[in-house]
């Protein structure tokens, strides 16, 4: 599957670069952002172990990227960082006005409903595409530990949730853990999923940690002045959903803190030690 380098950037002797290719599952180009160390004491042989970040609504593979600060500490612990796009993207590819629909905003769900099936298979396309994509193409190995924000908080909980066998470890920052219960997932998962409610638990972190058979590590960051944690992000939903079928979960109350970037790079540093104590255990670069 070829790619095409759209931009790279040298940073802390890594590369920062921007790929584009054509997706065979969402049916339409994409963008994905892709950090690689360059450690020179690495052998020939080695591979990186990779973290994915899923951002949130509104955003493209750029506002992780350039607003984290992650690079730094990802180059020392020898962790390559995988950044997709949201949504499908183009002028064949369906959309809605508002923000918290269509473009930009994919919920990271298969959608089964006109206008959106076409297009959007966000969780097709992070689960299974992307990594053929970057393993085929890039000095990375088959450790995946996956992250996110928001909107791809919830899509990063519930990839985990789903496919414990490919990720070593999952995080989110102020991810919306309950969806079917909020006016975002409402929105989202009806127009893509339909009426018919019972589909879209399958998308739902609160309802799959009952379900799941398989631990994962599971880190929360979460802000207390985050203007949407009341009404949209739901996290007590899911501690009590968690704590009701004893899955461990480490979620962090973070006084003063909002739903911005400015949290992600304050509190960055500790999801990438968090996801390296996993993804680097017994098989350093490897």
């Amino acid at each position: 599957m070829p790619i095409e380098l759209v931009s790279s950037t040298k940073s802390f002797d890594g590369l920062q670069q921007q790929y584009r290719h054509q997706s065979a599952v969402l049916d339409c180009p994409m963008h994905f952002s892709i950090f690689v160390p360059q450690k020179a004491d690495r052998e020939e042989k080695q591979r990186y172990p990779v973290l994915y970040w899923l951002s949130g609504l509104t955003c493209t593979d750029a506002n992780f990227s350039q607003k984290a600060g992650a690079q730094r500490l990802a180059a020392a612990l020898g962790i390559a960082l995988v950044i997709p796009d949201t949504s499908p993207r183009g002028d064949d590819v369906a959309d809605d006005p508002a923000y918290d629909l269509g473009q930009g905003a994919g919920f990271y769900v298969n959608a089964t409903q006109q206008p959106w099936k076409q297009h959007y298979r966000m969780y097709d396309y992070i689960v299974k595409e992307l990594p053929q994509l970057v393993e085929a193409n890039f000095s990375v190995s088959q450790r995946r530990a996956i992250s996110g924000h928001s909107m791809g908080g919830h899509g990063a909980l519930v990839i985990a949730l789903r496919n414990p066998e490919r990720y070593t470890s999952v995080s989110a920052f102020s991810p919306i853990c309950n969806p079917i219960a909020c006016p975002w997932g409402e929105k989202a998962l009806g127009a893509y999923l339909g009426a018919d409610t019972t589909g879209w638990e399958e998308y739902d972190a609160s309802v799959l940690v009952g379900r799941a058979e398989t631990h994962l590590p599971l880190l929360i960051s979460q802000g207390d002045k985050d203007e949407f944690l009341e009404d949209q992000l739901r996290p007590e939903a899911l501690q009590l959903a968690a704590e009701a079928c004893g899955y461990p979960i480490r979620l962090e109350h973070h006084a003063g803190y909002d739903h911005s970037y400015y949290f992600i790079a304050s509190f960055i540093e500790e999801h990438l030690r968090f996801h390296a104590d996993f993804l680097l255990k017994n098989n350093p670069v490897a």
